[in-house]
């Protein structure tokens, strides 16, 4: 059983283990490392694992751990393992977790094998697992957890603190219960901890709280994650077109959604998206496609330059220069590009706001440009002892 410690993960010594895989020793030594990490470590080690080693060390994790690892992992290794594992393997494995986690790992098969795994379930799971899948995954409904708790208004704090008892265990992250009217309407919530500390004898219609507006199912979670953000929330309920609660979503939901928003983001600037690990000739094939549109705006620019072939011939100083200039463009394309990306992942830019934005980008760039200009023009200078080309060259960083 995996313990829940933290524990750095010796990366290191693992490889060198797997890399000993022939010898028991080390294979006992690589199970006794895994008993003493908790589930997130060992995702992140499975990602940082080359396809090979990746497999033997999924093959030494106990089936009853195999559940929280896989929710932990990102879509293409975990969609990678899946496909290795037997229908009857996976229900076992994944009958223990959160709604939601099931529901994540659901979305991720063919509609053939989620109708198997639906079907070796009890219907109570069928129907809420069924009304989750509805939702489209990026939107508060794929998001949310059906595993709730919620009250009528008309019942005592003393009710409530028997109901609650009478749960086996609580679900994760519950910071507050949820209150609806007899229809299943949401209506407020309660606070675990206002139930603590108040008189059993009042009702829940004088505690609950109603600033708390829920979530519509078909918000998108780019926008759930900016509501928890801005209002500091634990969790918060989940409500369909009639306003009927159907779910939450808790923090840990959202810290998930932010990571992989900036992940995304962050590799689309350089138009890639893969595992680490992948093989060569699948991560060749997703580079491809962009590389192809940089080649061909790198023959426009080879075209455009070609236009004044023979001033260069005779100004071969142009030619030593003119990396310069475009190495940059580049990196000031680059600067200005990642603060858009993060302004807009974040929100903060908008109709707005976008053309003050992009009048001091225009400021920025051009006092960015006129520094360097008068920089790269005195080395210039000093380098080739021409006034000529240092004009040229510092009026060129400026355009630039």
């Amino acid at each position: 059983m995996v313990k829940n410690t933290s524990h750095p993960f010796p990366s290191d010594e693992l490889l060198k283990s797997i890399q000993r895989k022939n010898v028991s020793s080390s294979l006992n030594q690589i199970k006794r490392m895994l008993g003493n990490m908790p589930s997130s470590e060992i995702a992140h080690s499975l990602e940082s694992l080359p396809p090979k080693e990746r497999k033997l060390l999924w093959s030494m994790i106990e089936i009853e751990d195999e559940g929280e690892i896989i929710a932990e992992l990102n879509d293409e290794i975990q969609q990678e393992l899946m496909a290795e594992i037997s229908t009857e393997e996976l229900i076992k494995i994944i009958e223990d977790l959160e709604l939601d986690e099931i529901v994540d790992i659901l979305q991720a098969l063919p509609e053939s094998r989620t109708q198997n795994i639906l079907s070796a379930m009890s219907e109570r799971d069928q129907k809420r697992i069924k009304e989750a899948l509805e939702y489209p995954e990026d939107s508060a409904g794929g998001l949310m957890n059906t595993d709730i708790i919620s009250v009528r208004p008309k019942h005592s704090i003393e009710v409530v603190m028997r109901y609650l008892r009478a749960q086996k265990k609580l679900p994760k992250n519950t910071d507050q219960i949820f209150v609806v009217s007899r229809e299943n309407k949401y209506i407020g919530s309660l606070p675990v901890s206002s139930i603590l500390v108040s008189e059993p004898s009042l009702n829940t219609r004088e505690l609950m709280e109603t600033e708390m507006q829920p979530l519509d199912a078909n918000l998108g979670n780019k926008d759930v994650a900016r509501l928890f953000e801005q209002n500091d929330w634990v969790s918060a309920p989940v409500v369909d077109e009639n306003l009927n609660l159907i779910g939450r979503i808790t923090i840990d939901d959202v810290v998930d959604v932010i990571l992989e928003d900036a992940d995304q983001n962050f590799l689309g600037m350089a138009g890639i998206a893969e595992d680490t690990f992948a093989a060569p000739a699948r991560a060749a094939r997703g580079r491809v496609l962009w590389l192809s549109i940089n080649l061909m705006t790198a023959f426009i620019a080879s075209m455009t330059i070609s236009l004044f072939q023979a001033t260069i011939d005779q100004i071969v100083y142009l030619a030593i220069l003119m990396p310069i200039v475009a190495s940059m463009g580049g990196v000031a394309g680059t600067q200005t590009l990642t603060i858009m990306i993060r302004g807009l992942t974040l929100q903060q830019i908008n109709s707005t706001n976008f053309n003050w934005l992009f009048k001091r980008e225009i400021a920025v760039s051009i006092i960015t440009g006129l520094v360097l200009s008068v920089l790269v023009g005195g080395i210039t200078y000093f380098w080739f002892n021409n006034i000529v080309i240092s004009l040229l060259i510092s009026i060129a960083m400026v355009i630039n």
